[in-house]
């Protein structure tokens, strides 16, 4: 028994790939010292050509099917052994299967930051990333340029130069475009596309190789310019800056106000977000712009702030009396306003209170 396993070992009658793996684009079929036999039966699945090669010269190629290996099957192959009238002993020959399937869950990226002319920004850095697939669509090119003798050929093998390839295409063609940098997106289908064949035609022919699909997932700026571009959009949005920041103001005053204990300078911002809103509510009054109320020195310790103000139905305050000189000084208080202060009866209009009428003097006249 032993004699006719030995026997039957030598000699191959099935010749076949079972691709369990993902990313094998070329297999060798392990012949080792074995013969195929004639008449032997040969498998090629679907997604799968089988290439027969003798003394490193590519014969024949075989598409998905069965057959069975004889000089009628492979004529190149007889034509290079001199088979003139058919052969009945075994052969030798290398048979290498190549992965005419798409391999997906392929990435690229581009590893420096590529150059954009943008028409609005200027000169900017982007980066890109996406994915891609891959097929083989001449296994004679590809044989003879990547595999050679190779016995199991992975997609991981040829990636890293397809991942330059397509990065520096991409540099070329991002340089190019006149899109500016916020528009790109809505532009990812249409470069995908341009991407795709100017990279499909450095390796089609060189190497055998189909890129049925590229797709750029993001093109990034550096983090600098999306948070300006990001202030830009705000500014875009908030339209008039004025109003915005009138509604900032008025929206700070309770807590301002609510916290008179920090001292003149907490006051004094109170103030500052008070009276433009004073001024809005005065009808036919110009838009107010906060004050920039300088802190009290020393010497004006004393005035503290125990004034309030009344405006639109709201009461604002406690203020010192020299914030509400600065008010006055700025048109955002007249006599008419009312302001209340504790030991007071009522509201009353500033230019009734002896203490607050002072700041509607009229300036002194110049010096001669």
């Amino acid at each position: 028994m032993g004699f006719v396993n030995k026997l039957r070992g030598e000699l191959v009658d099935i010749v076949e790939w079972v691709d369990d793996t993902r990313n094998t684009i070329v297999w060798r079929f392990p012949r080792y010292q074995n013969e195929i036999k004639n008449g032997a039966r040969l498998v090629v699945r679907p997604g799968q050509s089988a290439v027969f090669v003798d003394g490193g010269r590519v014969a024949d190629v075989f598409q998905p099917g069965t057959y069975e290996l004889t000089t009628k099957n492979l004529p190149l192959l007889t034509t290079l052994r001199g088979w003139k009238y058919g052969f009945d002993s075994p052969f030798k020959a290398e048979v290498y299967f190549v992965a005419t399937r798409q391999i997906t869950e392929l990435k690229w990226g581009t590893p420096n930051p590529v150059i954009l002319r943008d028409p609005e920004l200027g000169p900017l850095r982007v980066r890109a990333f996406g994915t891609y697939t891959l097929k083989a669509s001449k296994p004679e090119a590809l044989l003879a340029e990547l595999v050679g003798t190779d016995g199991s050929f992975e997609a991981d093998e040829i990636d890293v130069l397809l991942r330059s390839i397509i990065a520096t295409e991409f540099a070329q063609i991002v340089s190019k475009t006149e899109i500016p940098v916020v528009d790109l997106a809505s532009r990812y289908g249409r470069l995908s596309e341009e991407l795709r064949r100017a990279v499909l035609a450095r390796i089609d022919d060189a190497y055998g190789l189909d890129l049925p699909h590229l797709y750029i997932v993001n093109v990034s700026v550096p983090e600098q310019v999306e948070q300006a571009l990001d202030a830009r959009s705000s500014m875009g949005v908030l339209g008039d800056m004025n109003r915005y920041q009138q509604y900032q103001l008025g929206a700070s005053i309770p807590t301002a106000a609510a916290n008179p204990a920090g001292g003149l300078a907490g006051a004094g911002v109170g103030l500052g977000m008070g009276m433009a809103i004073v001024g809005l509510g005065s009808p036919g009054a110009p838009t107010a712009v906060p004050l920039q109320v300088i802190p009290p020195s020393p010497e004006t310790s004393a005035d503290l702030a125990v004034w309030h103000v009344a405006a639109g139905g709201k009461t604002f305050g406690p203020y010192s009396v020299s914030q509400l000189g600065q008010a006055v000084a700025a048109g955002q208080l007249t006599a008419e306003s009312t302001v209340w202060s504790a030991g007071m009866e009522a509201w009353t209009a500033m230019g009734r209170v002896p203490r607050l009428a002072i700041l509607f003097a009229p300036p002194p006249p110049p010096a001669r």
